[in-house]
């Protein structure tokens, strides 16, 4: 092993590694965010080469994210290692929708995220990754069983889905309550056990694979987990997709479903979010925000202009730039803030740079 792959993982941590992880039949699941891309080069790092490795397409990444996939592909493939399987759910044609942005169009709601549920992430992700390796026998989405699957079933091995959660606080609270398996998978995290954290992380891909390779973070472009300065971020680089996620607020709150109504609040959803200083206070979701609504948050900030499209000039999209680096810096503290400013701002951008407008 070099000297650099020495470095980045020692001995101790190759030996946790292999403890847990050797002779298993592996399932990767890679988000295409920095820890399953950390995760990736731990594995390789171990000499531990995984059966198959999956990525679940919803069809509402960012286009950063997509070039990224590619990207790792590449790299893969000179590894001699498996490719990436894009797995997308493929809904019956009776629904109306391909995807779960049309899902929530169709349906005139929100993502489950937005009222503290997991099922978009079970039924989007989960499921059409289970399936890739099970195999499904009837419907849109039907399709043989993955030999690693067919492998566990005729050697009664258990098959061990990795999973990229670091040690960070909200990965370990994720993780805490998880069950170590189920009817079908193991589960394990090769972050975890080598006590990586989402710093540790963007410093092995930089040094192993190199700065360019630092992912932005993968989620949906209208998820509900999203900071305030990646709403920014958003309406700098990609003002189009933020205009569909304002959107898909509207036509779910004031949709069939809405709970707004004039009696109750002295106006309509629409006149809150165009007039009103903030919104009003709740114990339930108000918005893609949860706690507050997209819409607002854009008006109140003046990230829209009086038809609700994002502002385009080249003077607002400097203002959501340096809003973004400000709110990022701010959320992660001293340690990498530079860093973090310097990938908002564009300069390391693996070849993909996106375009400010104006």
């Amino acid at each position: 092993m070099s000297n650099l792959h020495s470095r980045l993982l020692d001995a101790a941590g190759r030996r946790r590694l292999s403890s847990a992880l050797k002779d298993r039949l592996l399932a990767v699941c890679f988000g295409a965010g920095v820890d399953s891309t950390a995760m990736l080069v731990a594995l390789r790092l171990a000499g531990i080469r995984p059966h198959v490795i999956t990525f679940a397409d919803v069809a509402a990444e960012k286009p950063e994210t997509m070039v990224h996939l590619d990207r790792i592909s590449a790299i893969l493939a000179d590894w001699g290692w498996p490719p990436i399987i894009v797995c997308r759910k493929v809904p019956l044609a009776s629904t109306g929708y391909d995807d779960l942005y049309g899902n929530c169009i169709v349906n005139e709601t929100l993502p489950s995220l937005a009222f503290g549920m997991k099922s978009c992430s079970i039924k989007w992700k989960q499921k059409p990754q289970d399936q890739v390796l099970k195999g499904s026998r009837s419907g849109p989405n039907a399709a043989p069983p993955h030999a690693i699957w067919i492998e566990a079933q005729e050697t009664g091995q258990r098959i061990v889905k990795l999973i990229g959660y670091d040690c960070g606080r909200a990965d370990m609270r994720r993780s805490r309550n998880l069950p170590a398996a189920d009817a079908d998978f193991d589960y394990a995290y090769p972050l975890q056990i080598l006590g990586w954290s989402r710093e540790d992380c963007v410093d092995v891909i930089t040094a192993g694979l190199g700065p360019e390779f630092v992912p932005i973070k993968s989620a949906c472009f209208f998820c509900p987990a999203s900071k305030v300065w990646e709403l920014f971020w958003l309406a700098a680089y990609h003002p189009d997709l933020l205009e569909r996620a304002l959107y898909l607020e509207r036509n779910a709150l004031t949709g069939k479903h809405s709970r707004f109504d004039e009696i109750e609040f002295g106006a309509s959803w629409e006149d809150l979010v165009r007039n009103a200083d903030r919104f009003p206070s709740s114990n339930t979701t108000v918005g893609l925000g949860r706690s507050f609504s997209w819409n607002q948050w854009a008006r109140v900030n003046g990230v829209v202009d009086d038809a609700f499209r994002v502002r385009r000039d080249a003077t607002s999209c400097a203002r959501f730039l340096a809003s973004a680096s400000a709110g990022c810096v701010a959320g992660r503290g001293a340690e990498g803030a530079q860093r973090q400013a310097e990938r908002l701002e564009g300069r390391v951008r693996g070849g993909l740079r996106a375009e400010r407008p104006g």
